[in-house]
């Protein structure tokens, strides 16, 4: 999964919903508890006394797992564990209580109804499908296990408390799904804008970022270690990997000839300016580890950070084997392209040298599907080395 870089927006929210969530559900809870043991013990029912020791253990236990998990950035976890926790020790106290005599059973506690209906503050699925389902478990569970039929009601309840929450839930994500496009759509433009201005300043990297984009998705793919998202998010990091080349010299940039040591220097620093120019750009943040590391080795001997081996982001690593076929599958200043055939033979030159050598197997697996897409792509908006030196000509 892409994490490299987690969004501390997302965490900072995450955080307070769950700060909420604990503050009313311990609140609730004992004030329930209190209430009950207190305003019933003298009135002549047919209903447990007991304290349920197993859940007030597991609501102390719960806090230090909580810290824990937010010092390890892992606090998404935490809600799950803590209700499938308190649902478990529930039925443990509930299930000493009532084996030790002939009770009719009389369960929960006010908090459940707060937990169904405030699943939808999380904004997740999958959450909502545990706390329902937990909580239909237990009751379902104590009437076979009791032979009960006064689990139905709160079964009933449950279901239609469930109904409100998935539809306020529901609700919640179609907003937010709204508010993500219409951000997605300001980000594209300026995505397009930032490449529209790298491929002026050098004409022979039209439509290199789109044509990397296309070649690394399909080996990220190809990995099956990312969702449709992570891979949308990736895409802009494919697109934007050379955005540090603006700060590059014209002169240098389009040079015919070799570069000198000062002038390679110089083109070394592309990948360390682009970093650090979308830094703080908004829904940019995981793609820092791509712009700043596609120029890497496997072996070390890359730049700018001289990173080895697995030290360098994985995904860095695909958008480097992508990067090194479009250019050596395109035209540049100083040569003509090579073919895609002898772009093969390169990088498979380069596997565990150049190259994560488990990527270049699985390079290998899907390069007909980048000779296809190579084969059907428009090259007629592209210049070639010849079409350099006429323009050189000309402007002389």
């Amino acid at each position: 999964m892409y994490n490299e870089k987690i969004n501390q927006t997302l965490i900072y929210e995450e955080q307070r919903a769950l700060k909420w969530f604990l503050v009313l559900f311990y609140t609730v809870y004992l004030i329930y508890e209190v209430f009950y043991h207190s305003f019933y013990k003298n009135i002549d029912l047919n209903l447990p006394r007991e304290i349920n020791y197993w859940v007030y253990i597991w609501l102390f236990i719960a806090l230090p797992i909580f810290i824990l998990l937010k010092k390890k950035e892992k606090i998404y976890k935490f809600k799950y564990v803590f209700i499938i926790g308190y649902f478990l020790t529930s039925i443990m106290s509930e299930v000493s209580i009532y084996s030790k005599g002939n009770l009719e059973y009389q369960s929960g506690n006010a908090v459940e109804i707060i937990a169904v209906l405030f699943t939808p503050f999380f904004v997740n699925t999958r959450f909502f499908r545990v706390v329902t389902g937990t909580l239909i478990f237990k009751y379902a569970f104590f009437g076979f296990y009791l032979d009960s039929e006064n689990t139905i009601g709160p079964i009933v309840l449950v279901l239609i408390l469930s109904g409100i929450a998935y539809l306020i839930l529901v609700r919640f994500q179609s907003y937010l799904k709204t508010i993500k496009e219409s951000y997605d759509y300001q980000l594209q433009g300026i995505v397009k804008g930032v490449i529209a201005t790298i491929e002026l300043k050098d004409p022979y990297t039209r439509g290199h970022s789109e044509r990397v984009a296309h070649y690394a998705q399909t080996l990220a793919r190809e990995t099956g270690r990312f969702s449709q998202e992570e891979l949308s998010a990736f895409n802009y990091s494919c697109l934007l990997h050379d955005i540090g080349k603006v700060n590059i010299p014209d002169s240098i940039l389009m040079k015919p000839g070799k570069l000198s040591k000062g002038e390679f220097d110089i083109i070394k620093t592309h990948p360390s300016v682009g970093a650090e120019a979308i830094l703080k750009v908004k829904g940019l943040e995981s793609s820092i580890a791509v712009i700043m590391s596609h120029h890497e080795r496997w072996d070390g001997k890359g730049y700018p950070e001289n990173l080895k081996g697995e030290s360098i982001p994985f995904l860095a690593r695909v958008v480097s084997i992508a990067d090194a076929f479009d250019a050596m599958t395109s035209s540049r200043s100083y040569r003509n392209a090579l073919s895609v055939d002898e772009a093969y033979a390169r990088i498979i030159d380069g596997q565990g040298s150049q190259f994560d050598p488990q990527l270049v197997e699985m390079f290998k697996k899907i390069f007909p599907k980048w000779v296809q897409y190579h084969q059907s792509y428009d090259w007629s908006t592209t210049l070639s080395s010849e079409d350099y030196k006429n323009r050189e000509e000309v402007t002389v």
